[in-house]
């Protein structure tokens, strides 16, 4: 078998590993052994094969995996406006039926037009719902 096609079945298994752990560890590996296969096919000898493999996977490791984990780290993004009242709880201020189209519920303070999650479900005013989704300007709810 040829060194090239050695190198690149490395690349696939360490390819194949990092997706398996998602670690940004073996990434670096795949990308040292695909420049190795590169160079390798090229017609280099197996010495500087191994040079770049090594040296690629070496700079890799120690500029780009630094960059990759604080983005793993990083907090998740803020829900802002309407996306944010998702999972809210809510009073229902008049009752809301579907099929009469009519309904509102407040919201941190705010009224909006409401419509049962479930379409056949009527919901007494009073009743305090969750919001589970928001359509446009109505908020869709459950108890």
């Amino acid at each position: 078998m040829s060194g090239w096609v050695l190198w690149v079945v490395a690349a696939g298994v360490f390819g194949i590993g990092e997706m398996l752990t998602m670690g940004f560890f073996l990434a670096p590996f795949a990308l040292g052994a695909a420049a190795a296969a590169i160079v390798d096919g090229a017609g280099a000898p197996e010495l500087a094969a191994w040079i770049v493999f090594v040296a690629v996977s070496l700079l890799t490791l120690v500029l780009v995996r630094p960059i990759a984990r604080s983005h793993m780290k990083a907090p998740p993004q803020i829900r802002t406006g309407a996306a944010a009242l998702i999972g809210k709880q809510a009073v229902v201020l008049e009752t809301i039926a579907n099929h009469e189209g009519v309904g509102c519920v407040r919201i941190d303070g705010e009224v909006w037009t409401a419509r049962a999650y479930d379409d056949d479900e009527v919901i007494e005013q009073g009743k305090r719902v969750q919001v589970m989704e928001i359509r446009g300007a109505t908020a869709l709810v459950a108890e």
